[in-house]
């Protein structure tokens, strides 16, 4: 019998000695509370250094319908063996806010599948453009509104599905939010804005209802939910190295978070999701105080 190349490749990766996939020393040891759920798929693009693939997959019943979302792998093995094209079976592990893959079976393939372009984000110290959007309450905001403020930015979508990702974000600004209410020095000085990259969807009602029930706001006055046209989001996305693009009912992103000083340059950008909210508050501290003494400094030479 003649054995196809691709069972072949499988076979091997299926019972290849233990020494040959190492152990996932970084991986997150799962709650009793952890759903697991089978995951079949093609591998788009691989991201080694943030252990992350995209995938177009299928159906997760009980999760998700067939779209292409990006995973978190910590099998380092997997990676030598991974390329855009490759079939994929794994476990998605849902856990909490995280979520990650494991037990990946590869089968390699021949067609790559092509991944978003990347976009080159703005460097520290670059004046961000007055993007202009529409708030929670349906006015038009611009952010040089908001010069004397710090402000945080962050993109999410309500529909995401993936714990790890704009739930995250969301959590974490609202963790960001309750502590800054506390500290005098950052009380009123700083703003924050989430901006969903599905406007389609995200009307100012839904980003309301989900500002009210997700981030368990009473009002929005230190943190706002915005919209806008494609084009704005986008524009305002690409500054700030947003790649996204949409999926079935999805919408396909990585992660960008900025912090922005109170006149207007671009500060700090935090990438994908492995930042704390204490990380940002400790920034938002060192920066208010830079501003402050060098307005003091400014008014000891008049």
């Amino acid at each position: 019998m003649i054995m196809s190349r691709n069972l072949l490749i499988l076979l091997l990766l299926s019972y290849a000695p233990l020494s040959a996939c190492p152990s996932n020393r970084e991986a997150p040891h799962a709650s009793p509370n952890a759903k697991r759920y089978d995951l079949r798929g093609t591998v788009v693009s691989v991201d080694r250094s943030h252990k992350q693939v995209i995938i177009a997959h299928e159906s997760i019943p009980g999760l998700m319908d067939a779209m292409t979302m990006p995973f978190t792998l910590y099998s380092d093995w997997a990676f030598d063996t991974l390329a855009p094209g490759d079939r994929i079976q794994a476990t998605l592990v849902v856990d909490g806010d995280r979520s990650w893959l494991e037990n990946p079976v590869i089968v390699r393939g021949e067609a790559a599948a092509q991944p978003p372009p990347s976009s080159t984000e703005a460097p520290p110290g670059t004046e961000v453009p007055p993007f202009t959007f529409i708030n929670q309450d349906g006015a038009r905001v611009r952010l040089v509104q908001y010069r004397g403020r710090a402000l945080v930015v962050t993109f999410i979508y309500t529909r995401c599905p993936l714990p790890d990702y704009c739930p995250l974000m969301t959590s974490n600004f609202a963790t960001i939010h309750r502590q800054m209410e506390s500290i005098p020095e950052l009380a009123h000085r700083v703003h924050l804005l989430s901006i969903t990259v599905d406007p389609s969807h995200d009307t100012p009602a839904v980003l309301r209802t989900y500002g009210r029930e997700r981030a368990g706001l009473l009002d929005f006055k230190d943190w706002e939910f915005l919209t806008g046209s494609e084009e704005e989001i986008r524009q305002a996305a690409r500054f700030f190295g947003l790649d996204y693009f949409p999926e079935s009912d999805q919408i396909i992103h990585n992660l960008r978070t900025a912090l922005i000083a109170p006149d207007g340059r671009l500060v700090k950008i935090y990438r994908g999701n492995d930042w704390k909210p204490d990380d940002v508050i400790s920034d938002l501290r060192g920066l208010l105080k830079e501003s402050d003494a060098h307005t003091q400094h400014l008014h000891t030479q008049h």
